[in-house]
């Protein structure tokens, strides 16, 4: 129990450093969630920043997602009777709590899209993919970063009931719950994106920019 625990607050702590807030201080000299949506993440940076802060921090922000499910990893393979496969779910959920909740920055993160790419990426490479090719085309064809986002978050869990393959764990725990509780906090941070796009006024990006 107590590795468990401990694997959390690693991956919580990996999750808390907000890449978006720091490279915006570095690059602008601002905070960027002092801008624009107020959201500590990459779409903000684009539309802050620039294009090079915002491809820096997606790739800062889904390399917290790998570091954390291969300290999982790692863990598992050092300290025998562990249940890998939790561990690994253990470290998905934590780091992208602390990436929502960032105990280094006032509690006032990003919403947690780009690590939870990481992290689909590790767990399963296939789901991974699918999830970001069917994201990208809903946000290429509505210009709509929020909907492509909430949609592979929703789709996670149903491909997980149908794939059964190419987990990096297979034994141990099964996938499903983690996949949910994921998605609900992918979701729950998009909430007043979600309002924007029911109400058809949420802010579409410009890729003549």
């Amino acid at each position: 129990m107590v590795v468990y625990i401990i694997m959390a607050i690693v991956a919580y702590l990996i999750g808390s450093i907000n890449f978006s807030v720091i490279l915006s201080k570095k690059m602008a000299g601002f905070d960027v969630r002092e801008k624009g949506s107020g959201n500590a993440g990459t779409t903000n940076m684009l539309r802050s920043v620039g294009k090079g802060a915002a491809v820096l921090t997606l790739i800062c922000d889904v390399l917290k997602g790998v570091v954390a499910i291969l300290i999982a990893i790692a863990i598992g393979n050092i300290i025998a009777d562990l249940d890998k496969a939790l561990l690994v779910q253990i470290a998905g959920i934590a780091v992208v709590i602390g990436h929502t909740f960032p105990i280094f920055f006032g509690f006032k993160g990003g919403k947690g899209v780009a690590t939870s790419l990481g992290i689909l990426l590790m767990t399963n490479w296939q789901i991974g993919l699918i999830c970001l090719v069917f994201a990208l085309l809903l946000m290429a064809l509505t210009r709509m970063v929020s909907l492509g986002s909430c949609a592979a978050a929703v789709l996670f869990p149903v491909l997980v009931l149908f794939i059964k393959q190419h987990y990096i764990v297979l034994e141990g725990t099964d996938y499903f719950i983690y996949s949910v509780i994921l998605a609900v906090i992918v979701l729950y941070n998009h909430r007043s994106n979600i309002k924007r796009i029911m109400n058809g006024t949420e802010n579409k990006l410009s890729f003549k920019k």
